[in-house]
């Protein structure tokens, strides 16, 4: 090669090695460069999520301040839970004011109970000091001492008398010529005089105020203004007792109620019971007054007429009141018990008579009749009756026993 070309080579060479040596001096300045100006953008995004994120964590704070403050409230009254929760110490005073008045609110109530049940107690306390206190009523019977004459069936009635209604043989008598009131058993003779009246038993009758017991101020279910037959009115006297249907049988008697308790009376002395009297036709009064001899003699009689009999023993009996039917039971429930073979019945109850039974039945083969008078307990006239059946069952009522 000619001096002159190898002279052009190296110079070329060395513009290249200097070109090349800007190159690669160059890039990482450029590169760095570029970095430099990247950088901020970055930054500036970042910055933009950071306050976003702070921002959403501050909002989450203000909230689960609230919620305890929610929960701090919790049961205070609606007028304080309904403000806006208080900011700092002021929310503060308000929650807490808000729990103070809740406590002395509760307090208040605690104490005003207290003394309501305080006052309850003591007067229920007293009620009780004053009926224990108060010695029960007594019957006419207990007055008079019957209660001490013993008999060899230990009956719980002072009066008692059981004897043959074909043979008339007393088989068991306790104090059967004691006058006392008779109750409800009155009923039987009320019954005797409307069946033996011939009177309409379809006719129709209305309660009345007439008709609600001044006695007793005892209940009933037929209200007043209520319509039912005489016959409805015969059964539920003579059956479950219902005071308003007898005095209703009494007051529309042809002449009134003098003249039927009149009718009472004289139909008592007809039948020869010198010790019975009569004032009104329910047993509400204890005026109206008999002996046991006596009531048997009323119960033999009665159990001859077909419609008392059918009555006295009903079970159950059911009458239309206005819109609403209304079902009577029998106050004597032996009516009820297959081991019985009941012809007729009647019970009875005021204070000064005690727990009254009559009734005529069979028993192992004999006809009987039975009276109870002034029996303590609300069972024992019933459990006297078991009684003496079995006594009869058992001995065929050879014991004879009269006190």
């Amino acid at each position: 090669m000619a001096p002159s070309n190898r002279s052009v080579l190296r110079r070329f060479s060395h513009i290249f090695a200097i070109c090349a040596l800007a190159i690669g001096v160059g890039m990482p300045h450029a590169y760095a460069a570029t970095k430099k100006k990247a950088a901020p953008a970055k930054a500036h995004v970042e910055a933009k999520a950071g306050k976003k994120q702070a921002a959403a964590v501050q909002k989450g704070e203000r909230n689960g301040r609230a919620h305890k403050e929610v929960v701090a409230s919790k049961g205070a009254s609606k007028k304080v839970a309904d403000k806006p929760a208080g900011k700092g110490a002021k929310g503060k005073t308000v929650v807490a004011k808000a729990g103070k008045a809740e406590k002395a609110e509760k307090a208040e109530k605690a104490d005003k109970g207290g003394r309501r049940h305080a006052r309850a107690a003591a007067a229920a306390a007293a009620a009780l000091v004053a009926v224990e206190a108060a010695p029960a009523r007594q019957s006419f019977g207990q007055m008079a001492g019957l209660h001490d004459v013993m008999d060899p069936l230990a009956l719980k009635s002072s009066v008692a008398l059981v004897l043959d209604q074909d043979t008339h043989e007393v088989l068991l008598s306790k104090n059967d010529h004691a006058v006392l009131p008779i109750a409800s058993l009155t009923k039987l003779m009320t019954g005797l005089i409307i069946s033996q009246a011939n009177l309409p038993m379809d006719e129709e009758i209305t309660i009345t105020q007439d008709d609600v017991d001044t006695e007793k101020h005892s209940s009933s279910r037929l209200r007043v203004g209520t319509t039912l037959m005489r016959g409805e009115l015969l059964h539920l006297a003579l059956m479950s007792s219902e005071n308003r249907a007898a005095h209703a049988l009494g007051r529309t008697f042809p002449g009134g109620m003098p003249t039927f308790v009149g009718q009472m009376n004289m139909k008592a002395k007809m039948l020869g019971m010198a010790d019975t009297r009569y004032v009104e036709p329910t047993g509400l009064s204890s005026s109206n007054q008999s002996s046991a001899h006596d009531l048997a003699t009323l119960v033999n009689v009665a159990h001859s007429d077909p419609l008392l009999r059918e009555l006295t023993t009903s079970p159950s009996y059911q009458v239309e009141v206005g819109a609403r039917t209304v079902q009577f039971n029998n106050t004597n429930r032996l009516v009820h018990n297959p081991d019985w073979n009941i012809g007729l019945q009647k019970t009875g109850y005021i204070s000064e008579a005690g727990r009254c039974l009559v009734l005529q039945a069979q028993v192992s083969g004999r006809k009987l009749i039975m009276v109870f008078l002034d029996s303590a307990g609300r069972f024992s006239r019933l459990a006297d009756a078991e009684r003496v059946r079995h006594w009869v069952e058992g001995s065929g009522g050879r014991l004879l026993a009269k006190h």
